[in-house]
């Protein structure tokens, strides 16, 4: 047993110091960026921001708006062969951008993934998603699916931590995904007493991918735009969002009454609903790592959108970014003991 001393921090701990600016407009910032990856060939344009791979958000229909916004989808992981097939027939070309197929690591999901990739061979994007991404099986289905897929993109997570990020970018993987017991429906920290700081895995992650080449996923703990603003700023090359894209009229989820006010329901992919869902409950020799909640309905995920977007390029314009990709180069956080006045939040 060791103790590390440094303090760890997550959004909640910083805010981002303003810088002079000669930008004379939200207007004249651009949230467009460009990558290439590690090891495949191919290469993306777009807005780096992601909904998450959860069946109560990455979804065929958030996917749809969120392409037209050159926003990105990690499609969740449970449509059938027959469901991939039929949307796909209505897409164009471009389309296959701005979506992931996701998959587990077992022999049948790797099966699975051949299948709908066959079928659909403009599928470029993978998203190989545990919740442990320490996992030498994990590491050698990595492996597998490089050798499968050699031109493909694979996105690989979830871990927090330097090493790891390298050894998954060696294994195969363009795009890391970071994250351990941030997300809002995760209860992965109170259950196993495991994570890490959302904002310090980033910054020691994202200097161990850049390092060699390779990319990361911010994956959780974003609230607000600001959050999202701040993931870039610490080095992120993709922010994933979960619960602020949930409760749409294009999120997955039941949409329950209550005394007259509707909400959606929303719950973790570790969670007694999801395994029940699924994979016929909560195997007797682990525990639920995930919450099912109530969010109220936010109508059309559009809005939220352009309100997230809007909030990035104002955080460009307060520290003189005229492009997303050089906020992190303009970011300097300060720790804070507060963020907000809350006199009037309910």
């Amino acid at each position: 047993m060791r103790i590390e001393t440094d303090l760890k921090l997550g959004f909640k701990d910083v805010m981002i110091r303003p810088k002079r600016s000669t930008l004379k407009s939200r207007s004249e910032v651009s949230l467009e960026q460009n990558f290439k990856f590690l090891h495949s060939t191919a290469t993306w344009t777009g807005i780096p921001i992601m909904a998450a791979n959860m069946d109560t958000v990455g979804t065929f229909e958030m996917a749809q708006v969120l392409a037209g916004e050159k926003l990105f989808t990690a499609i969740h992981k449970h449509y059938t062969l027959q469901q991939w097939n039929d949307f796909l027939q209505n897409v164009t070309p471009d389309f296959y951008n701005y979506i992931a197929i996701s998959t587990g690591t077992g022999q049948e999901d790797f099966a699975k993934i051949g299948h709908v990739i066959t079928a659909n061979p403009l599928l470029k994007f993978i998203c190989i998603d545990v919740a442990n991404g320490y996992s030498e099986h994990f590491v050698q289905f990595l492996k597998q699916t490089r050798l499968q897929y050699p031109d493909k993109v694979i996105i690989a997570g979830n871990v927090v931590t330097g090493e790891m990020v390298e050894e998954l970018l060696l294994a195969g993987a363009d795009i890391v995904k970071v994250g351990i017991g941030p997300g809002s429906v995760c209860t992965t920290r109170v259950k196993t007493g495991v994570g890490y700081p959302q904002l310090s895995a980033i910054i020691e992650c994202a200097d161990a991918a850049h390092g060699l080449g390779g990319h990361i996923i911010s994956d959780g703990g974003c609230k607000t735009p600001g959050d999202v603003a701040k993931a870039f700023g610490a080095g992120s090359d993709f922010v994933m969002l979960g619960g602020m894209l949930a409760g749409h009229d294009e999120s997955g989820g039941e949409l329950i009454e209550v005394n007259g006010e509707k909400f959606k329901q929303f719950y973790g992919m570790s969670s007694t609903t999801a395994m029940d869902k699924y994979v016929g409950g909560v195997a007797e020799y682990r525990a639920s790592e995930g919450k099912t909640v109530q969010v109220p309905f936010k109508g059309q995920v559009i809005n939220t959108i352009l309100d997230i977007l809007g909030g990035l390029r104002s955080t460009c314009t307060y520290v003189g970014a005229s492009r997303l990709k050089e906020l992190t180069k303009r970011t300097t956080f300060i720790r804070v003991s507060e963020q907000e006045n809350q006199i009037f939040t309910k």
